[in-house]
C-alpha cells in the first residue's frame, strides 16, 4: 500500500503546486504579505500530505529562534526543502539556480524571495549569494543554506561546501545548526517510508569565528544524528 500512498502523494502534491502558484500569480499585485500568506500555505500543504498520506511524522527537539540568523540545515531529501518553510519563520532558501529557472514556479521562488545559486559559477556566485543574503537581513529574514550542497546519502558526512564559510562571514550572522534523519524515509525512489523525522536544533553559534571552527562546529552539528545510534522509524 505504501507504493501507492507515495504515488498519490505525489500526484496531489503536483496538482496542488500548480494551483498554489497560480494563486500567487493572482494576489502578485497586491504586495509580498499575501504572496508571502499563499507560499506558507503551498507549505502546510504538503506538510498534510507528508502526514495524513504518507504517514510520516516529525519530532523537533528545540526551537528556531525568529530574526535574522544563518541556519544551517543537513540535506538527506527533498522534504526538509519545503519543510524549511514552517521551521524558520519566513526564510530566504538557498537553493540551485535551476529551480528558479522552472517556468511559472521558478517566478514564485524568486517572488517570495530566494538565492539562486550558480553552482559551476565560482567567485561570482558567492559574491551574488552575499549580496542577496545581505538583502534578506536587511528585511528582517533569516536565511537557510545547506552547507553540503546537495542531497546526501545517510551515513555520509562530507566536508561542508566553501559557500557556507563565505557566507557566514559576509552576513555577520550566528548560525543555527539542523540535524535530521529525513534519508531513512524519504530516498530518491517514488516509494517513501511510514515514521517519524527527528530534527534536532543545536546551540546557536556565534559570529566571528574563524572558518575552521566554524565549519567544524557547524559540521559536527548537523551531523549529530548520524554520529548517534539510529533511532527506529
Amino acid at each position: 500500500m505504501q507504493w501507492l500512498r507515495s504515488a498519490l502523494f505525489t500526484l496531489l502534491f503536483y496538482l496542488g503546486t500548480l494551483v498554489y502558484v497560480l494563486g500567487v500569480f493572482a494576489v502578485s499585485p497586491f504586495g509580498r504579505g499575501p504572496v508571502r500568506a499563499v507560499v506558507h500555505g503551498w507549505s502546510d500543504y504538503h506538510h498534510w500530505l507528508v502526514h495524513y498520506l504518507l504517514g510520516i511524522r516529525w519530532q523537533i527537539d528545540g526551537t528556531i529562534p525568529p530574526g535574522p540568523y544563518l541556519i544551517a540545515i543537513k540535506h538527506q531529501a527533498v522534504v526538509e526543502t519545503v519543510e524549511c518553510l514552517r521551521l524558520a519563520d519566513t526564510p530566504v532558501v538557498v537553493m540551485k539556480r535551476e529551480l528558479t529557472q522552472i517556468p511559472l514556479f521558478g517566478w514564485v521562488t524568486l517572488r517570495y524571495g530566494v538565492i539562486g545559486v550558480h553552482r559551476d559559477a565560482g567567485a561570482s556566485a558567492l559574491r551574488e549569494m552575499m549580496a542577496l543574503g545581505k538583502r534578506a537581513i536587511a528585511d528582517g529574514r533569516p536565511v537557510v543554506i545547506f552547507p553540503e550542497g546537495t542531497r546526501m546519502p545517510v551515513g555520509e558526512t562530507p566536508e561542508l561546501k566553501p559557500g557556507f564559510a563565505g557566507l557566514y562571514r559576509a552576513l555577520g550572522l550566528p548560525v543555527v545548526p539542523v540535524a535530521l534523519d529525513s534519508g531513512r524515509l524519504w530516498g530518491r525512489s517514488l516509494v517513501k517510508r511510514r515514521g517519524t523525522i527527528h530534527v534536532r536544533v543545536g546551540e546557536v553559534i556565534p559570529p566571528g569565528l574563524k572558518r575552521a571552527e566554524i565549519e567544524a562546529r557547524v559540521h559536527a552539528a548537523i551531523n549529530a544524528l548520524e554520529l548517534a545510534p539510529q533511532p527506529r522509524a
